[in-house]
C-alpha cells in the first residue's frame, strides 16, 4: 500500500492570517507554487489561498491585494484533507470527488505536507494518475 507520506510534499510553508495577497503572490512566486495553505497562529491550517483565487476573487473585482487579507478568502469551502496513512487510493477518490488539485497532509491536526497532482504524477502509475486529472481538468474551477 502507497500513503499519502509517500506522495506529498513534505515541508510545506504557511501564509498567516493577516498576510496579504501580495504577500501570498510573491511567496508563490518564489516557490513556484500555485497555491499556499493558510494557518493560523497555533499553526493550525485554516484554508488555501490559489493563485487563481487572487485572480478571480481579489484582482476581477477591483480589489487591492496589498489591503486584501489571507483571511478574507478562506473559509468559503470545506478544506478536506488526508492523514499521512492514508491510502493513495483513498487520496485520488478524495481529490476526484471533490474536484481539487491540491490535497493538505494533517498529523495530529498539523500541516505536515500537500499532495499535488504533479506529486501524484511523479509517483503513481499512468492510468491511476490519468483517471484524476481527466476527472479534475473537466469539472474543476
Amino acid at each position: 500500500m502507497t500513503t499519502a507520506r509517500e506522495v506529498m510534499h513534505a515541508g510545506v510553508e504557511c501564509l498567516g492570517l493577516d498576510d496579504t495577497l501580495v504577500t501570498a503572490a510573491k511567496r508563490m512566486a518564489e516557490l513556484d507554487v500555485g497555491a499556499m495553505p493558510v494557518c493560523g497562529d497555533d499553526d493550525r491550517l485554516r484554508g488555501i489561498i490559489t493563485d487563481r483565487d487572487i485572480v478571480v476573487k481579489t484582482i476581477a473585482k477591483d480589489k487591492n491585494p496589498s489591503q486584501v487579507k489571507a483571511s478574507e478568502l478562506i473559509g468559503e469551502t470545506p478544506v478536506w484533507f488526508v492523514e499521512p496513512n492514508t491510502d493513495v487510493d483513498e487520496v485520488l477518490h478524495n481529490m476526484v470527488e471533490h474536484k481539487i488539485r491540491r490535497l493538505p497532509v494533517l498529523d495530529n491536526e498539523r500541516l505536515v505536507g500537500i499532495i499535488s497532482q504533479a506529486d501524484l504524477a511523479a509517483k503513481l502509475p499512468e492510468d491511476k494518475v490519468g483517471e484524476l486529472v481527466e476527472a479534475i481538468s473537466t469539472t474543476s474551477h
